[in-house]
């Protein structure tokens, strides 16, 4: 499950006993972003901040009082692609504290034994019953051209990809802009995070580069579609976000800049 929904449950049950007297701050990355954001509302007295990918960031408003004297954004969730969550309490992002979580929220919807369990499927569904559905799939074209994919995201920034396209497949874009952050805890500035088109319909689609490539650069693209409470909420994500996956792939020309004509991993 990606870390935004992951986080979803953990938010709406309040199963985690470090979170039953004071509700906490949520903390997603850019990648995480909207699944939360579309939701916070709907829980009262839930604060959000959206920062970028890197645990340097929610490391420091974790810290933002005990080390910097400022606002105290504890208790705090946080989480971004890849199953990354954690929170202040237990500073562990690779997977175990999200596993753990779970194992609370099932233990909770299982109190006797002795009845059927009530599993994660179900769980999910009761969920995307009550919020609506956010189906993710991600793109990785990995070894890409260094030169290639900065033109590739200077040419999204510069605003001629919506310039040279003029068919967008049904779409209307809301808005496309280079995701820039100002971090309220030390004010660093971190430029060029990415990029987003968000479309009028809920979906979008977020081009990064990772620093984590071992050769050359890696693009991903993230592609997110919301299908709500009353709409189909079985479906095969990879098929749900075909159509936005086309959209994206035209709008930032990915694949007569790069001469990909496939992503290197789909998840």
């Amino acid at each position: 499950m990606p870390t935004s929904c992951a986080l979803d449950h953990v938010c709406k049950k309040f199963d985690i006993p470090f979170f039953e007297v004071t509700l906490p701050l949520l903390g997603p990355g850019i990648a995480a972003w909207q699944c939360l954001s579309s939701r916070a509302w709907r829980l009262p007295r839930l604060a959000h901040s959206m920062v970028p990918t890197g645990w340097k960031f929610f490391g420091n408003l974790m810290d933002s009082k005990a080390i910097y004297g400022k606002e105290d954004y504890t208790p705090f969730i946080c989480g971004e692609e890849s199953f990354g969550t954690g929170s202040n309490h237990v500073r562990e992002k690779d997977g175990m504290w999200a596993v753990l979580a779970w194992l609370s929220i099932l233990a909770t919807k299982n109190p006797d034994p002795a009845k059927p369990l009530v599993g994660i499927e179900e769980i999910n569904m009761d969920f995307w019953k009550e919020f609506g559905r956010n189906y993710y799939v991600r793109y990785d074209y990995e070894g890409v051209d260094k030169d290639a994919a900065n033109a590739l995201m200077k040419r999204m920034a510069s605003g001629d990809a919506l310039k040279e396209t003029t068919d967008l497949d049904g779409y209307t874009i809301a808005s496309a802009e280079v995701f820039e952050y100002r971090d309220p805890v030390d004010d660093s500035f971190s430029p060029n995070q990415g990029f987003c088109f968000k479309f009028t319909d809920g979906s979008r689609v977020v081009f990064r580069l990772s620093g984590t490539g071992v050769v050359g650069a890696t693009i991903r693209m993230y592609l997110e579609k919301y299908e709500p409470a009353t709409g189909d909420l079985d479906q095969a994500a990879t098929e749900v976000v075909k159509p936005i996956a086309a959209l994206g792939l035209k709008l930032s020309k990915l694949q007569e800049l790069t001469g990909r004509a496939e992503p290197t991993v789909i998840t």
